[in-house]
């Protein structure tokens, strides 16, 4: 650990405290171009930065100064500056960028489509050859499942429909995005959140497969930024409740296939149990951020 016997510069900006920093991020903003490379206490603060994130850096394998990297990228923004508390906001974006890094690095794809849930959820690259068993053995794409009743009754029911008033799968998905979005979801999270859930639907083929991918799915989660509550409440929601015992009823189905099969926007308002299982996961905002 790198020692720091004095933190306050001569002006009295002690940057290890929430209000020292804020005052020390205002003053650096208001000197304008070069005050951050000119500054002393900048670079104790940067240095200060480096120590303090070191663990979380290594955690994810980076070298503590790509953490401090992190840092200075967010101690220049607006948010940070006028946040209640700037170490939360800075802590939290170093968190999510160490996050990306590593899965950077995984995937073998810049840190910028890391960030990005529809490339997130895939897993780190690896040769065929690193796996004891056969790829056919555990991958789901091999597995193959009899269709239940439910699930054909629900065909029928949907190819007996004219073509002209059959909902389009575009559409269900923007009425399940306006649908949360009323319950009290922001709307960037809402749209990030549904349309991550669609495409993984679309690449497991089935709302079984894709539940339990995405119930596992941290990082994903992690860059969603949700409550491991509002998670798994999201999905039950959009996906139906996996549970055997309900395949059959309003929960089991989940909203985006009674959207597809005909429901409305205003049925499914009328659904009390739904409307409250959504409005109660929505997202808490965290006071400056």
């Amino acid at each position: 650990m790198i020692p720091h016997t004095m933190t306050a510069d001569p002006g009295g900006e002690d940057y290890t405290t929430g209000e020292g920093l804020r005052a020390l991020l205002g003053r650096l903003h208001k000197e304008g171009q070069g005050a951050w490379r000119t500054d002393p206490t900048a670079a104790r603060l940067m240095t200060y930065a480096a120590d303090k994130y070191a663990a979380l850096a290594r955690k994810h394998g980076l070298d503590p100064w790509e953490a401090a990297s992190a840092a200075f990228d967010v101690m220049r923004t607006r948010s940070a500056r006028e946040a209640e508390d700037p170490w939360a906001v800075v802590t939290h974006a170093v968190r999510i960028t160490c996050i990306a890094e590593e899965r950077g690095q995984g995937l073998l794809c810049s840190t910028h489509q890391a960030r990005r849930p529809h490339y997130s959820v895939f897993h780190d690259a690896e040769r065929l050859s690193d796996r004891e068993n056969p790829l056919d053995d555990y991958h789901p794409a091999f597995h193959t499942t009899d269709p239940s009743t439910n699930s054909d009754e629900e065909d029928a029911e949907t190819e007996a429909r004219p073509a002209e008033v059959r909902p389009s799968a575009a559409g269900a998905v923007e009425d399940a995005i306006a649908f949360i979005t009323v319950l009290g979801w922001p709307p960037q999270t809402a749209r990030a959140a549904v349309e991550h859930v669609c495409q993984a639907l679309a690449r497991a083929g089935s709302r079984q497969s894709a539940f339990e991918v995405l119930r596992r799915d941290q990082h994903s989660r992690a860059l969603l930024d949700l409550p491991g509550t509002s998670w798994t409440a999201l999905l039950r929601v959009l996906l139906g409740n996996p549970a055997p015992g309900l395949s059959a009823t309003s929960a089991g189905r989940g909203i985006l296939l009674r959207l597809l099969i005909g429901e409305t926007l205003p049925v499914l308002l009328h659904d009390d149990d739904l409307v409250l299982t959504v409005s109660l996961a929505a997202p808490k905002h965290r006071g400056g951020q």
